[in-house]
């Protein structure tokens, strides 16, 4: 077998430039596959990380799935709120650490408008248990003060001072608008690659001043208040949309659940937040499979002009491969070379790859993570990588053995004899 190795490292040796090609389309293949596999794990990971830290996730009983997409990831709206006495006897419960009420509603220009209290921005976690940071400027404190995403600022080039106005309801066109309570940026946050990066931030306060003079999801004919004169008015808000609830004892949020489940006051839901994320993701995550099918087709394709390579530089192997038959090797053996060959050059490529890979997460991985909020550090490859670098360097190994059969049906007389 050392002999067959030493042949085939020397035979690819006198071929280099050729097969050099081969492997760099091999490397590139395995470079994309793993690349999408380490964002695919990422995105799920984030998606299911959406909110972290959080024990419940309380709303208007409904749908489970349905809470999460309007208190997680601002998608439609919530059939009931809940009221603020509610709230407030939720907050006062003995096992519970800290709660984190959100009101939802308003838009500007298409993206989600959220009001909560300051202790969203001490409490509220993503990720990995990562805290919210503020790129610029500080949390909201006036009435009028907004904390916007980092796309919201990047995507509508807003700046720390800039006036903007929400509208009432949560999308489409033709909305009507909060015209005459302006609010002012004072704050932008770090990008998070969660809905938290789409979402205009205002407090409470905020959410019952621009209503005060409207009803029913209309002004009021004939009334309106001035910004300036909202302080004079109760601003403590009757409903919410939902409330995120951090428990003193993890052992506790079953039974707590039971007890907002069945609560007297109210009919509500508390629902986990981890096994709720990741039934929606089932839902919703199929996508993934298909951006993981098609990387595993460029694979496919990578290791097919692997084949063509060999298949056509038989031909120019032809006195070889007889020389080699002329001096005693069996049929086997020119089968194990070719097969060694092909071997060979799968596994160059996948390591290439591999390296490649982490070349690219070392450069690109924080201006990915800065832009995109994705996270794509480098590192040892997880067991799910290996498990595809093993299946690379498996499909290789089957795709090396077309051309072995090949050269091993090639006679001797075949070889020796000359073609006109």
């Amino acid at each position: 077998m050392q002999h067959l190795i030493a042949l085939a490292v020397h035979s690819a040796w006198n071929r280099r430039a050729t097969l050099s090609l081969t492997v760099l389309a091999i490397a590139l293949s395995v470079c994309l596959l793993l690349g999408v596999e380490r964002l695919r794990e990422n995105i799920r990971a984030g998606f299911e990380q959406s909110v972290s830290g959080a024990d419940l996730i309380v709303g208007a009983r409904g749908s489970p799935l349905q809470l999460m997409l309007y208190s997680v990831f601002r998608i439609g709206e919530a059939t009931h709120n809940m009221e603020w006495t509610s709230v407030q006897a939720l907050a006062a419960n003995p096992a519970v650490a800290w709660s984190i009420p959100i009101s939802l509603g308003d838009s500007h220009h298409g993206y989600p408008v959220l009001g909560t209290t300051k202790d969203y921005f001490a409490h509220f976690r993503y990720g990995d248990a990562r805290t919210l940071k503020l790129a610029e400027g500080r949390p909201f404190d006036g009435v009028f003060d907004a904390v916007l995403g980092a796309e919201v600022a990047e995507a509508l080039d807003y700046k720390l001072g800039s006036r903007i106005t929400l509208s009432h309801g949560g999308g489409g066109t033709d909305l009507a608008e909060h015209a005459d309570k302006p609010f002012i940026v004072v704050g932008i946050l770090a990008r998070t690659g969660t809905p938290v990066d789409r979402t205009v931030h205002i407090s409470l306060e905020a959410m019952e001043a621009i209503h005060l003079d409207w009803q029913g999801g209309a002004p009021i004919p004939g009334m309106s208040i001035p910004a300036e004169y909202v302080k004079k008015f109760d601003l403590t808000p009757k409903t919410v949309t939902a409330v995120i609830l951090g428990l003193k004892s993890r052992a506790a949020v079953f039974s707590v659940q039971r007890y907002i489940n069945s609560y007297h006051a109210e009919p509500l839901m508390a629902v986990l937040p981890g096994v709720a994320l990741s039934q929606l993701w089932q839902v919703v995550g199929i996508g993934e499979k298909a951006l993981l099918a098609v990387s595993a087709l460029v694979v496919v394709v990578g290791l097919a002009g692997l084949v063509a390579v060999v298949l056509a530089g038989l031909n120019e192997r032809r006195r070889e491969l007889a020389v080699l038959r002329s001096v005693g090797a069996h049929p086997r053996d020119i089968l194990a070379l070719l097969t060694l060959d092909g071997l060979g050059l799968t596994l160059a490529g996948s390591g290439l790859g591999f390296l490649l890979l982490t070349t690219l997460s070392l450069v690109l991985g924080p201006l990915i993570e800065s832009r995109f909020g994705l996270s794509l550090a480098a590192g040892m490859p997880t067991m799910e990588e290996l498990y595809l670098l093993a299946g690379v360097v498996f499909v290789g190994l089957v795709a090396s053995l077309l051309p072995g059969w090949r050269a091993y049906r090639i006679s001797l007389a075949d070889g020796l004899t000359p073609r006109s």
